[in-house]
């Protein structure tokens, strides 16, 4: 009676009730099983929760997910752990214990084979196939050879060719000769404001379309603007040429009219321009 009575008062003074249980009893050899650990503590008892680390036949999966509730009774912490085995036979997971007094009851779980079915045919084991192996070495100079005549297509249909003026008669026209021409013709002519700008840089734009591939026809002047630096012309002349490109753009578009000056310089501009980029070649 001396010895008893001490566990009863402890377990009494505790007051914190463990619980555990899997969702199956019986499983297939390695089939995943979830395990549940509930504790619930009083307001004033100390709360610390099991670790559990390992388990005799078992192995744990993953992280367990621990959630905490406090409730008007106290706390409640439950540990959700997912385990599996791979031993055959009949187990039980051990009883745990958070304080004196409080513990679990063990839990039987049989860990089977897959049934076997004495009904079905019975397949012989089967002898490794042996699988012939072709010689893939002639495999490789074809495809060095297509790689090779791919290559040498490739280059002759991207190489850049500088575009040739074509005369209404087909005979070949200097890009230069040409561009020259037609600024002396709207020198001569003088148009009205507007057309005169639209001719003069359709002059530059087709020259340098001509002369250096680029395709200026069908860019903006900003984007035009941003090629044309890396032709090489001098800083001043770059400069003064974006001005003019810019200048044509205002009385294309906006309707300004600019000083007679103004539409001078940007003709001499021009001319330079054309006139530099033909003694780069």
């Amino acid at each position: 009676m001396l010895l008893i009575l001490p566990a009863q008062l402890s377990m009494a003074q505790s007051g914190i009730v463990l619980k555990a249980a899997v969702d199956k009893n019986k499983i297939l050899l390695g089939e995943r099983i979830q395990l549940t650990i509930e504790a619930t503590y009083p307001e004033d008892a100390p709360i610390k929760f099991l670790t559990l680390d390992s388990l005799a036949h078992f192995e744990l999966l993953g992280i367990p997910k621990i959630d905490t509730i406090n409730t008007a009774a106290g706390t409640s912490i439950k540990g959700v752990y997912q385990i599996t085995s791979f031993d055959s036979g009949s187990w039980v997971i051990p009883s745990f214990s958070v304080a004196q007094g409080s513990k679990t009851d063990s839990i039987p779980v049989d860990v089977l084979f897959s049934d076997f079915d004495p009904n079905q045919d019975y397949h012989d084991i089967k002898d490794v196939i042996d699988v012939k192996i072709t010689d893939k070495t002639n495999w490789w100079w074809y495809g060095a050879g297509g790689l090779l005549l791919f290559l040498i297509l490739l280059y002759f249909l991207l190489r850049k060719k500088k575009p040739q003026s074509i005369s209404a008669t087909g005979i070949l026209v200097d890009p230069y000769e040409e561009a020259m021409k037609e600024l002396s013709l709207l020198q001569k002519q003088m148009p009205e404001v507007k057309i005169y700008h639209t001719r003069l840089i359709d002059i530059f734009r087709l020259y340098v379309y001509q002369k250096k591939g680029i395709l200026s026809l069908q860019k903006t002047t900003a984007d035009l603007i941003i090629q044309l630096k890396t032709i090489g012309l001098n800083k001043e002349l770059s400069d003064s040429l974006s001005q003019s490109l810019r200048l044509s753009d205002f009385v294309k578009f906006a309707k300004y009219t600019p000083l007679q000056q103004d539409s001078l310089n940007a003709f001499d501009v021009i001319k330079k321009a054309i006139v530099e980029i033909e003694k780069q070649n």
